[in-house]
């Protein structure tokens, strides 16, 4: 995933330092591609509950309805460990920012019931950089930086759910995980959530790579597709009030003087006063 990266970085660039009649055939023919890769997408979503219902019916008939108990007990760990993470958020934010956790879940709240419902931190992003703006008052140029930035590579609930889902279908498996092993799914599973795109069920797509790194079989994600809509929403909502904590983080850190020292809330008219 990283080399890919880095590779579509120095393509793009390399398109955007050539001339545009030159640019062109090229751009069309990725948007073109583009829009057939979607309208695969879009078979293969129309296509997913029955798929997925044959996968879990095949894996269950194999592994006994044992799994389905252990299920419920994998679903309840990355709900708590979600809490955990949304707890220690919480933390910074009263410790470095003085801001009371309930208001600030109650200033966010239609962000992240938002981010809850569409499983997106790139569709929520100008109400976040919109609250980030209002409520906590943080200054345009850091919230429109970071924001973006975070709803790109802040994907931490993400990496936990990863760590978490490869741990469970390994044990359904009966795959024995070492120290060594454990460990490359952590690093695996950050590594990977930095370069997921924010959109809905990429999680999945990213867990199969970390499976087949450690030696699992992929086929297991079909015990957990089932159940992983509620966590992809839940885990949204983390990252985006990740998101917003580090706004305001920033804000109090380097805020203050990002605007050269100056009242932010004193009137133009009024600063050229003084300045003459």
């Amino acid at each position: 995933m990283l080399q890919i990266v880095i590779f579509s970085v120095i393509f793009g660039i390399a398109l955007m330092s050539m001339a545009p009649k030159q640019s062109r055939p090229m751009l069309e023919l990725l948007g073109s591609l583009q829009e057939v890769c979607m309208t695969v997408v879009r078979w293969a979503m129309k296509l997913a509950p029955m798929a997925v219902f044959g996968l879990m019916a095949q894996l269950t008939t194999q592994t006994g309805l044992g799994a389905m108990v252990g299920m419920a007990f994998y679903v309840f760990t990355v709900l708590f460990g979600l809490l955990i993470m949304l707890c220690f958020y919480m933390l910074l934010l009263l410790v470095f920012v003085n801001e009371k956790p309930l208001e600030f879940l109650r200033a966010s709240r239609d962000v992240l019931l938002l981010a809850f419902s569409t499983s997106s931190s790139a569709t929520v992003m100008p109400l976040s950089i919109k609250t980030a703006e209002d409520h906590f008052k943080v200054h345009p140029s850091i919230s429109q930086f970071v924001i973006p930035l975070g709803a790109t590579i802040n994907m931490n609930g993400t990496a936990l759910y990863q760590a978490v889902a490869t741990v469970f279908i390994a044990q359904v498996y009966g795959v024995e995980l070492g120290m060594g092993s454990l460990a490359l799914v952590v690093a695996m599973a950050v590594g990977a959530s930095i370069g997921s795109p924010a959109t809905p069920g990429v999680g999945i797509v990213i867990l199969a790579m970390v499976l087949e790194t450690v030696g699992i079989p992929a086929a297991g994600i079909a015990l957990i597709m089932g159940v992983d809509r509620i966590l992809d929403m839940s885990r949204t909502a983390i990252n985006v009030t990740g998101d917003l904590v580090t706004c305001a983080l920033m804000e109090k850190w380097v805020g203050g003087s990002s605007e050269g020292g100056s009242n932010p809330a004193e009137p133009p008219e009024v600063a050229a006063k003084v300045l003459s």
